[in-house]
């Protein structure tokens, strides 16, 4: 597989994106946090995207420029419609918002809808904890996770993060799905050639695979929790009420569903305990788990958002790899719009 330095990265989805009539701020912004989820080890948000994109782009889907506006508001929350634009863009105006209402409020909450596909969340946890609160977020999008004990596809992946700060130990960042997998890690497979673990999916007629094709030719993922998958199943619900229906931006199982519904909450920890005191008891925490003895066949307990940072370190070093197919779309994308990356 090819690999690249993340700022080689970064300057190709921004000349491809500028190419496709993007702003500065938008091919900046989109960019940096596509490739940030490639150093994080979170290939399924990178740039992977840009065909995508740049797809809906061409196509009307993706509206260049488009700005978020408030629809509804209170002192607490605010809804927005984010007009189709980038969803990185969207979702960075959904936290902030959040945030500055959290800064007078202790919590807030600010849902969006008609918004496009807005990457990973744990970038949008993460401005709340720059700010000293506690991020939370949630989206929902087409359906393609198959309901516990079901065979059709009913539910989104619907991922959830949380992100808290900590002091000297490092950041606990949680960044799921409520599937067994997200989507775009089945796509990293199927262009790897590679097969999928066992429990991951099932193919259109309800029977399990290990072949990534069965889910692009019909089949579902699968909720979280193997034989409790009734769990994750449970927690996929959840999210699209809150992203779905609480945004405006409908559920998942709806045929006319389109991008993702999204839900933005921050909690502003000084309305209940002195940053620092809460600072030395997550530390407390966080050293406690790692303290603890670990299985056999396990070498150390490792905490939410551990493995992401080690893995950007190493890239940082070593450099991004990406499948070749998934860079020749790239290199396709470009010459369709007159570049040579």
């Amino acid at each position: 597989m090819p690999l690249f330095r993340a700022e080689e990265l970064r300057m190709i989805s921004f000349k491809i994106f500028k190419a496709a009539g993007a702003t500065n701020e938008e091919a900046q912004l989109v960019s940096e946090l596509l490739v940030k989820a490639n150093l994080a080890g979170q290939d399924s948000h990178g740039v992977m995207r840009i065909p995508s994109y740049i797809r809906g782009i061409q196509r009307g889907e993706l509206i260049l420029g488009a700005e978020a506006e408030v629809v509804r508001e209170t002192s607490f929350s605010a809804l927005l419609n984010g007009n189709w634009g980038f969803g990185q863009v969207i979702g960075k105006k959904a936290m902030e918002t959040a945030i500055e209402k959290a800064k007078r409020h202790t919590v807030s909450v600010v849902c969006a809808f008609n918004c496009n596909h807005v990457g990973r969340l744990s970038d949008y946890t993460m401005m709340a904890v720059k700010e000293d609160m506690i991020g939370i977020a949630a989206v929902n999008s087409n359906k393609i996770v198959a309901p516990y004990g079901g065979k059709e596809r009913m539910l989104s992946t619907g991922p959830i993060s949380y992100a808290f700060p900590t002091g000297k130990e490092a950041l606990f960042i949680l960044d799921i799905s409520t599937s067994i997998s997200a989507e775009g890690r089945v796509r990293v497979k199927l262009h790897k050639g590679e097969k999928l673990p066992h429990g991951w999916i099932i193919n259109k007629n309800g029977n399990p695979s290990n072949d990534p094709k069965d889910l692009y030719e019909g089949g579902a993922l699968l909720p979280i929790g193997g034989d409790a998958g009734y769990k994750g199943f449970g927690l996929g619900l959840a999210i699209d009420i809150l992203s779905g229906i609480l945004s405006r931006a409908g559920c998942a199982y709806e045929e006319n569903k389109r991008g993702n519904g999204v839900f933005m909450e921050a909690i502003n920890i000084e309305s209940f305990l002195p940053i620092d005191k809460f600072k030395q008891e997550i530390d407390g925490l966080i050293r406690a788990m790692k303290n603890s003895k670990p299985q056999p066949g396990f070498n150390e307990i490792l905490i939410p958002g551990e493995p992401e940072f080690r893995m950007e370190q190493m890239r940082l070093m070593d450099g991004i790899p990406l499948p070749e197919r998934t860079w020749m779309e790239i290199v396709e994308t470009a010459k369709k719009l007159g570049l040579d990356v």
